[in-house]
């Protein structure tokens, strides 16, 4: 008996799971009155931003097929996104840059454009449903492991963000022509593996990913990083000479 991949196994459990508003209406029921969904897609890519995105859904318009986005066609899932939009109380979507996610790493990044996806919502929510993680809000939220498989609002959620995702990876396609951004979106396929072999990682790649860190660097990288040499010697030398710096902040 072949044994499958861990990729393989989860997607035969996702596929069956069933999706319904089972969480949603706990929630109305304890009291709640707008619910979102809140999910994030692009965790595991090599480049570009992390989207998420936030839907309340309306309780008395039902949308029909929610699941998980990672089961739908890109087909199916444009249709979904546009009836989601059109019928939904609220809707709003956030991204954090690849820059941002290699400066804080990838799950709080992926916590913080969740946050983000949430404030932007109008009107409120007043109760979260979150696919797997705890956010950083007030608001009564519950973590839901698989939730993009088993809530329909984290489902609607997923629709919106990954179909947001893919069409700004796709508009890089033509930029980086040579990793085929627009058939991978950014994942770690072999043939975006192999392009970043031969010709390294672009600018929007995550630097802090081992398979973008391991690829040797495109002669520009190169020059930067003798750019970056430099100033950290000129830096050091105002140091040695007593010359006072200006003070910096980094905020989150």
């Amino acid at each position: 008996m072949r044994t499958l991949s861990p990729s393989a196994a989860k997607l035969r459990l996702l596929k069956r799971l069933r999706c319904t508003l089972r969480y949603e209406k706990q929630a109305w029921a304890s009291g709640a009155s707008l619910v979102a969904g809140v999910d994030e897609v692009g965790r595991g890519s090599l480049f570009g931003p992390v989207v998420a995105a936030a839907v309340i859904l309306d309780r008395d318009y039902r949308v029909r097929g929610l699941r998980d986005s990672k089961l739908l066609l890109a087909e199916r899932r444009e249709v979904l996104a546009q009836r989601i939009r059109e019928h939904a109380v609220a809707w709003a979507v956030a991204s954090v840059d690849a820059a941002r996610i290699d400066q804080i790493n990838i799950y709080h990044a992926s916590r913080l454009v969740m946050r983000e996806a949430v404030l932007r919502l109008a009107p409120a929510a007043d109760h979260l449903l979150v696919d797997a993680l705890r956010i950083d809000c007030e608001l009564p939220q519950r973590p839901i492991i698989h939730g993009d498989a088993l809530s329909a609002s984290i489902a609607a959620a997923s629709i919106i963000a990954k179909v947001h995702r893919d069409n700004l990876i796709r508009q890089w396609d033509p930029i980086f022509p040579e990793y085929c951004l627009a058939s991978n979106k950014g994942y770690s396929t072999p043939r975006h593996l192999a392009a970043l072999r031969e010709h390294g990682p672009t600018p929007l790649h995550r630097q802090s990913f081992a398979p973008v860190w391991q690829s040797p660097l495109p002669q520009e990288a190169f020059a930067f990083m003798l750019q970056d040499e430099a100033a950290g010697e000129e830096a050091e030398g105002l140091l040695e000479s007593g010359t006072e710096q200006p003070e910096t902040i980094s905020k989150l």
